[in-house]
């Protein structure tokens, strides 16, 4: 989770400020929160999901970025998702080319603390992403994740995947991931 700061700051602030920064801070309605460090689950499950996805996009007109590259949302939230896809060119905010605004595909790793907000108000900025057509949401501490795909009226659709010989088909981007290969390395604690 992250905690908040008590000032009010302009996202150009916020910018010069995260720009500079050693350690990674989001943005919203004025105000920063500086990220929490991951434990290993979310940290093997992140690496296992990158390289998965970097295997099958290869040679295709898609770019692939884990957990560092800012993204920001119209609705005025700067976030740093755990992967992002964007096939086509990518758009960034200016030419310092470290704030993307067009994915194609968002993905995060939910812990129980972080479930409620990647599921909920996190969710609803990532909707207004134009450009935005899959979000996978995948658990730390437990065997699933759990895809919303938009229809064509705007809809979004949930798929679920609970099981090792589940498959998650993501769409936009033709990639398909085995929970299986998700999950190979994840030790789940009680």
């Amino acid at each position: 989770m992250s905690t908040r700061s008590n000032t009010f700051l302009t996202p150009e602030q916020y910018l010069d400020i995260e720009r500079k920064a050693e350690y990674k801070s989001e943005y919203f309605g004025g105000e920063m929160f500086a990220m929490a460090g991951a434990g290993r689950e979310r940290n093997i499950l992140s690496t296992t999901l990158s390289g998965l996805l970097f295997q099958q996009l290869g040679g295709r007109a898609c770019e692939l970025y884990a957990s560092d590259m800012r993204l920001q949302v119209q609705t005025g939230l700067y976030t740093y998702p755990v992967v992002i896809v964007v096939c086509g060119q990518s758009r960034f905010t200016d030419d310092r080319v470290d704030t993307l605004v067009n994915p194609t595909m968002l993905a995060e790793v939910l812990s129980p603390s972080t479930e409620a907000y990647g599921r909920g108000r996190k969710f609803e900025h990532y909707r207004s992403i134009e450009s935005l057509n899959e979000y996978l949401l995948v658990a730390q501490d437990r065997m699933h994740a759990d895809l919303f795909t938009r229809q064509p009226d705007k809809r979004w659709v949930l798929m679920e995947a609970s099981h090792p010989r589940d498959l998650v088909e993501l769409q936009s981007i033709d990639c398909r991931i085995a929970m299986s290969d998700l999950y190979s390395r994840t030790l789940f604690r009680p």
